[in-house]
């Protein structure tokens, strides 16, 4: 890739990398490189030569630090469940939001001294709940000039850097923006380029200058990188402006440039399980390669991660170049985890040398919510709140999504028919009017539900938990069936005399049940008797067999259309209907216009799980 200037820059993309001094004095934290290559920042290496007057007078020449982490807050900032408009709760017993977070780190920082500790975040932080949503769409903050109530409370709590996730860029690049703006603490993502060069299009990594009385100043470098399916997920956002690139190679550039500008300790904060593996397909860096990076980069001492939702308290790996062992440690989600790291250091020939590792991660329901926290988001959570409790419409009866995953149900059905009408409306009068119009949907959760009565913002945004958004496209009846043939890997392979049990033959392989995908406007069975490519059966449109060449227009959400969960076909299919509007709204418009939700109206079992033919319901 070549390295090319691209004319002005805007404001998240024009800023140099931070010396440590500047840290120390909060100084440039925000935005990001404006084309300082390693070698130039390797250049600019070389520190006071205080350190070993100051070792001399050190009594201890060991200390032990502790780096705390979390991850995928995804916008809980308090214990509230917005889709069931109460304290959150699950059968685990678990808790959310910052709120909780934040008492648990002040106990850690009374316990082992807050000059001795560290506080850094793995990404996907600004969407996940309705509380994000608002604060970028309904009441954005671009256009307010409110401050992020994620910004609000990590600001608070003094957060020291946080690493950007692929939820992020969701709500599109001025609303990243205005958010690190509001950030105290430096965002991170050195993989993230600008388009067409290898420049950071934000910070790389910071130096913070750690004071433990008594001992030498310990620098603690953070590398942080986000997730390369950005390129795929959120293509609309980031195309012809930034590029993703891949982690270990990203880390091996700039880990040795963290070590010459004097880092005692190197930690990478990178928003990538550690699988090794990819949800997606081509030629786009690996997905999950936190491990990948501990084996592969020389001088990395600790790893925190995210992005897969898992609790992982620790997890070694050696280093293939330099046998030393790398902590590793995933804090779950939600604020549900805490990951505490332990690293001793050794003052040895005027340099700090880390000596013992160890990491953990501790449920945060073993605090109470920190009541500051909870006083300075009030108002905005309380707004959020009023707003996913009002009316939209009135359903003539109740409708569950509890068995959406092996029925065709009304619930779902709806939106299928709210993205069918939306398509066809903006179709009209073009080329492709009078092809049929057909959508795809899957079941995001199965607790959703309407309420027999009145419907609210809340209960559709419980239905539809993504903030996705509509696409047209076009595929044939050919690509149609192999699209189906794939979403039909989720189910186990089951006997056709095996007892009744649906909850246990979903999810094959680990596949999610937002892969799911099923398709309104055609007819097919799904049959589970038969191997994965094999199951999809008398697949019809209008009464008769489909046409292998017949085109039909697909709505579908932009997840799927980019690539989204490896589907064929509908990557590389011609798009052509994209307004970027956001189908949770779809649907609260149309309720709201219709103000009556009755599945009479709409509800067609279109599509049937069997056994060797026979129907299992």
């Amino acid at each position: 890739m070549a390295d090319s200037g691209s004319g002005p820059a805007p404001r998240w993309c024009s800023c140099r990398v931070p010396d440590d001094a500047e840290r120390s004095s909060g100084v440039s934290r925000r935005a990001v490189l404006g084309g300082l290559t390693a070698a130039g920042a390797l250049a600019l290496a070389g520190w006071p030569g205080s350190a070993s007057a100051e070792a001399a007078a050190a009594k201890d020449k060991s200390v032990t630090i502790t780096v705390m982490g979390t991850s995928d807050l995804h916008s809980h900032a308090v214990n509230w469940d917005y889709y069931t408009d109460a304290a959150y709760k699950d059968s685990a017993g678990n808790v959310v939001g910052l709120a909780r977070v934040s008492s648990l780190v002040e106990q850690i920082r009374g316990t082992r001294g807050r000059d001795r500790t560290l506080l850094f975040d793995a990404g996907d932080t600004i969407q996940g709940t309705p509380l994000g949503y608002y604060y970028a769409t309904v009441e954005p903050i671009t256009k307010t000039g409110d401050v992020h109530p994620m910004a609000r409370l990590m600001n608070e709590i003094g957060y020291d850097a946080v690493a950007l996730g692929n939820h992020e860029f969701n709500y599109g690049l001025p609303l990243l923006e205005k958010w690190i703006g509001q950030m105290d603490a430096p965002a991170l993502a050195a993989n993230a380029v600008h388009a067409g060069t290898t420049r950071p299009a934000f910070e790389p990594f910071m130096i913070k200058r750690m004071h433990v009385p008594g001992h030498p100043p310990i620098r603690v470098g953070l590398l942080g990188l986000t997730n390369p399916g950005v390129a795929i997920w959120d293509k609309a956002n980031t195309s012809g402006k930034l590029e993703f690139l891949d982690l270990v190679e990203t880390a091996k550039r700039w880990v040795p440039v963290i070590r010459a500008r004097g880092a005692d300790v190197v930690i990478v904060s990178a928003h990538a399980g550690d699988s090794g593996l990819s949800s997606y397909t081509g030629d786009i860096p690996v997905e999950n390669a936190s491990a990948m990076v501990a084996e592969q980069v020389p001088g990395i001492d600790a790893i925190l991660f995210g992005h897969a939702h898992l609790d992982i308290p620790v997890r070694y790996v050696t280093n293939k170049a330099t046998g030393q062992s790398v902590v590793m440690s995933e804090p779950k989600c939600w604020g549900e985890r805490l990951s505490v790291f332990d690293l001793t250091l050794a003052h040895e020939k005027g340099r700090w040398k880390v000596t013992g590792k160890s990491a953990t991660t501790v449920n945060t329901n073993t605090v109470q919510e920190d009541p500051k926290i909870v006083g300075l988001v009030r108002k905005q959570h309380d707004a959020v709140v009023a707003y996913v409790n009002q009316k939209v419409a009135t359903s003539t009866q109740a409708l569950s999504a509890a068995e959406s995953c092996w029925k065709d149900t009304a619930i779902l059905d709806y939106v299928q028919l709210v993205q069918t009408a939306k398509v066809t409306e903006a179709v009209k009068g073009t080329e492709y009017a009078s092809l049929p119009v057909l959508s795809i949907a899957a079941p995001f959760s199965r607790a959703a539900t309407f309420p027999a009565g009145q419907v609210t913002i809340r209960d559709i945004a419980g239905l539809y938990i993504y903030d996705n958004t509509l696409l047209g496209s076009v595929l044939t009846g050919a690509q149609i069936k192999d699209y189906l043939e794939y979403s039909a890997q989720y189910f186990k392979k089951t006997a056709p005399d095996a007892p009744v049990d649906p909850a246990s033959w979903t999810n094959e392989a680990n596949r999610p049940d937002y892969n799911y995908d099923q398709f309104a406007g055609v007819d097919y069975d799904v049959d589970i008797s038969k191997d994965a490519g094999s199951r999809i059966a008398n697949l019809s449109y209008d009464g008769a067999p489909i046409d292998p060449n017949q085109k039909f227009v697909v709505a579908v959400n932009n997840y799927r259309q980019s690539g989204g969960g490896g589907f064929p076909h509908i990557s590389k299919a011609p798009v052509v209907y994209n307004a970027q509007v956001a189908i949770r709204e779809a649907i609260v418009a149309y309720a709201s216009a219709a103000g009556t939700i009755d599945p009479a109206t709409f509800h067609k079992e279109n599509w049937r799980l069997v056994r060797n033919g026979t129907p299992v319901f």
